[in-house]
């Protein structure tokens, strides 16, 4: 059976490395190594090098391995949270995290927008009282991108506040500016290029200062991957307990490759192949781009009104071997959602445009 080439916003098309980094890491026997061995310090070291290269990370700032993203979430409530969180909501995504807020007992705030929009920053007038501002920069049920010179702003607004940024689909793509904000997490599954199944959580010292005040105050912050566990354990190049070793091991080296290719070169690359997506869809006398404010349309994750003709559509291209992602939530049946990740080339991404082009309508 011919391969396919999944535009699916993740799981994706796996990185184009990844096969012979699977294949040494087989060799290696690199998935029946311990986790408290110098092996997997080395993988650990490895792949926390390559991660603060690629995203220039300030030196206040450190990363943990988590199960995922959404894992995150919880994790930032619980330790960095006393009493009340402000969210910008901009999707399903970024709703489901002001719903887990209220869900640990916090009071959990919002602002709102309209599907295919996000409110401006300079709108909004956030409480005092709130102890973290959260900004999902790319939304990835609507491919909403939240312009990130907005979310920069919100650090010298509102400094006693923790700014966390979700990228999960964008990172490293997007180029926010760690000195601006105090933590972000991302997914493996989206731009990296892996199976699902891992996720990283960078954050600062601020962070760190604030999970130790909780505690102190005896909230409870999480038992073996509270925030203090977590860092405590990856001083030592080690987790506080058995990871995915082997994705770990994985990251490490797509993150190196990205850093020998040039995160300029990729998001030039990203740059490109999204202009010629939405300049497709805007001159399509039928399908249209979901984000009408071409300042907030995301450059990772591309959504398409394609109405009463998405279901068809969908089955059309998954004929021609390339599977593009349905609309999320409500939109299910009258989107399509098309991934712009790294591992799509410029040629592939050409490819799908001629494709839909072909469709009857």
């Amino acid at each position: 059976m011919a391969k396919k080439i999944y535009f699916t916003p993740g799981p994706s098309d796996i990185y184009f490395t990844v096969e012979e980094h699977l294949k040494n890491a087989l060799k290696e026997q690199i998935p029946a190594i311990s986790h408290r061995s110098k092996r997997f310090q080395e993988i650990y070291a490895e792949a926390e090098s390559n991660l603060r290269s690629l995203f220039g990370l300030p030196n206040d700032f450190h990363l943990a391995f988590t199960a995922s993203a959404t894992e995150v979430w919880e994790r930032l409530i619980q330790n960095c949270v006393e009493k009340e969180s402000f969210h910008f909501v901009n999707g399903s995504f970024s709703q489901r995290f002001y719903e887990i807020a209220g869900e640990l007992g916090r009071t959990a705030k919002m602002a709102k927008a309209d599907y295919g929009s996000y409110t401006p920053i300079g709108e909004v007038t956030i409480p005092a009282s709130a102890e973290l501002i959260s900004v999902t920069q790319n939304e990835t049920s609507t491919g909403v991108a939240f312009p990130q010179n907005e979310i920069e702003q919100l650090k010298d607004t509102y400094p006693n506040a923790l700014i966390a940024v979700d990228f999960v689909s964008s990172a490293p793509v997007s180029n926010i500016d760690f000195s601006k904000i105090d933590t972000a997490y991302l997914s493996v599954q989206k731009c990296f290029g892996l199976p699902a199944g891992l996720g990283v959580w960078f954050y600062n010292d601020r962070c760190l200062e604030r999970a130790k005040a909780l505690q102190a105050k005896g909230q409870v912050i999480g038992s073996y991957h509270s925030l203090l566990k977590l860092h405590e354990a990856g001083l030592k190049q080690q987790t506080p307990e058995t990871p995915n070793v082997l994705y770990m091991y994985l990251l490490g080296k797509v993150a190196g490759d990205m850093l020998s290719k040039g995160l300029e070169r990729i998001r030039i690359e990203a740059e490109y192949k999204a202009t010629v997506l939405y300049t497709y869809f805007e001159n399509h006398s039928t399908f249209s781009p979901f984000v009408k404010n071409a300042n907030a349309r995301s450059k990772t994750v591309v959504v398409a009104e394609t109405g009463q003709h998405t279901a068809p559509l969908i089955d059309f291209l998954k004929s021609k071997g390339m599977v593009v992602g349905s609309g999320y939530g409500p939109f299910k049946d009258s989107h399509i959602r098309i991934a712009n990740f790294p591992t799509h080339s410029k040629e592939s991404i050409e490819l799908l445009v001629d494709s839909i082009d072909t469709f009857n309508l």
